[in-house]
């Protein structure tokens, strides 16, 4: 556990190791069978594979990387064709957004159980049945790391985590305990997870309100509540940006009220959660229809 994070190389050597990764993940998966999720080596081996699913999508050996991005219908030649990772070119992410990944194996091995969709439900088992702290925020933390990026992977794991394992009552359970750096990480997840817009309903629909219940009356003074303020505001930003209904939601859920608070704070320790309030609110804005509603 503590060789996982010790930076890249330590990573990559970690995932190379053969039969490591298939041993932590066959582990946790007898701990599940037997209803322990619960003992300290089953919180290592989460751990450890939370910290070998970091930087997961710009670490990959090339070999990976290459049948992860094969696209499955033509970009035509006048696009920019992507590389491995490099491009920074938006249509070519809009297209991978809608690019499925290669059809998973039955049977992976090593680096390839990863973001594979049987340790995706395995977090997430971990996540509604654990009751320790740190077993949950590692699985959190996992989905978190392999959400993360503007690539096929990261969507696809989104996709697995809210549509196909029906991940998000769980998660929205994690906005409850009183652990703050579980929390923190449950709503950096759904941050990530709400990037995608073929999610955002399905999202707001299950968590917005429970966002909005846990979002403070004014800029709270800790660092980790502050950061996770911060989340929730862009979280509430990327599902309401786009549909006035979504954004009908969060009024009805008495949220205006509290974004109005927190972007009102001056302090500069705090901006950073007063900004992302105040970008929400300027996008709840752009809802002319609710221009009366707001006033109200």
């Amino acid at each position: 556990r503590n060789m996982s994070s010790a930076g890249p190389e330590g990573r990559k050597k970690m995932r190379e190791c053969d039969g490591l990764i298939d041993s932590l993940v066959y582990y946790i998966q007898g701990a599940i069978a037997d209803h322990e999720p619960n003992d300290k080596a089953t919180e290592n081996c989460v751990c450890i594979l939370h910290n070998l699913s970091y930087q997961l999508e710009i670490e990959l050996p090339e070999s990976y990387a290459q049948s992860i991005y094969m696209q499955r219908r033509n970009i035509s030649n006048n696009d920019k064709t992507p590389g491995c990772f490099g491009t920074r070119s938006r249509k070519v992410k809009e297209k991978q957004q809608d690019t499925p990944l290669p059809e998973e194996k039955s049977n992976p091995k090593g680096v390839e159980s990863l973001w594979h969709s049987t340790l995706i439900r395995i977090y997430l088992s971990l996540i509604a049945k654990s009751t320790r702290n740190y077993t949950q925020e590692a699985s959190l933390g996992a989905l978190q790391n392999l959400t993360a990026g503007t690539g096929p992977m990261p969507f696809a794991v989104a996709r697995t985590v809210v549509q196909k394992a029906n991940g998000l009552p769980g998660i929205r359970a994690m906005l409850h305990v009183g652990h703050p750096a579980v929390r923190k990480t449950a709503v950096s997840l759904l941050r990530n997870l709400s990037r995608n817009t073929s999610l955002q309903n399905d999202i707001a629909r299950e968590v917005l309100p429970d966002l909005v219940s846990i979002l403070p009356e004014c800029v709270p003074r800790s660092d980790v509540a502050c950061e996770t303020t911060t989340s929730i505001c862009y979280t509430l930003f990327n599902l309401t940006q786009s549909s006035s209904h979504n954004a009908r939601l969060l009024l009805s859920a008495h949220g205006l009220p509290k974004v109005i608070a927190i972007s009102m704070n001056d302090s500069n320790m705090f901006s950073k959660a007063s900004r992302a309030a105040s970008v929400l609110l300027y996008s709840l804005w752009s809802h002319t229809d609710l221009h009366s509603a707001y006033k109200k």
